[in-house]
């Protein structure tokens, strides 16, 4: 399938160890004819860590798409019948707020654009990063999985032996993931290692 005009929303959380695995994902979106509209949430937008300041990557993200960031549960709401998104991917999506996609508790942008797309009936791709996923987060990924469309960037562990609860989506896989999900199906394997050998 391909991607050419269609319109993504892409949701960044602030797993910010993993935004450097995403951009590159963005950047082969909009290759294959997407339009990417950014939206990230409270903590991406006035975070620093070690990562990177949030300027500094607010300036990359909108370099990369060449769109405003959609930064405010206001500016995100339009994005359902009024101007519907082919898909959303929430990469990297985090534990935090996969719990609150997950029952229903929409409090920022990204959360919105996510439920804004699913009001349209068209698919929500998410790529977790998580440091719970087998532990209390594990029934709301569980539920998320059951949940009509919702789909899953294949994930596994990244550190089973320093943090074996632990689950990391294999982000280069985002875009055959997006394409499945439009076409309706759930790109396989989901359950994958991390890292390939």
């Amino acid at each position: 399938m391909s991607l050419k005009g269609k319109h993504i929303g892409f949701g960044i959380s602030a797993s910010h160890c993993t935004y450097e695995e995403v951009m590159p994902q963005i950047e082969k979106l909009i290759k294959h004819g997407a339009k990417v509209t950014p939206f990230v949430s409270g903590n991406v937008k006035s975070t620093d860590t070690k990562f990177g300041t949030s300027a500094y990557w607010l300036k990359r993200i909108e370099e990369i798409t060449e769109e405003e960031i959609v930064d405010t549960i206001v500016k995100a709401e339009p994005f359902g019948p009024k101007t519907p998104l082919d898909c959303m991917v929430l990469a990297p999506i985090t534990g935090n707020s996969t719990s609150k996609l997950a029952n229903a508790m929409t409090d920022g942008p990204v959360l919105m654009g996510a439920k804004a797309t699913l009001r349209s009936g068209n698919p929500v791709v998410l790529g977790i990063s998580t440091n719970d996923a087998l532990g209390l987060n594990g029934v709301n990924i569980m539920k998320l999985m059951a949940t009509k469309n919702i789909y899953f960037i294949p994930f596994g562990q990244d550190d089973p032996v320093k943090k074996p609860n632990s689950l990391v989506a294999r982000m280069e896989a985002l875009v055959d993931t997006v394409e499945s999900a439009i076409a309706g199906k759930q790109y396989q394997p989901v359950l994958v290692e991390k890292f390939r050998d």
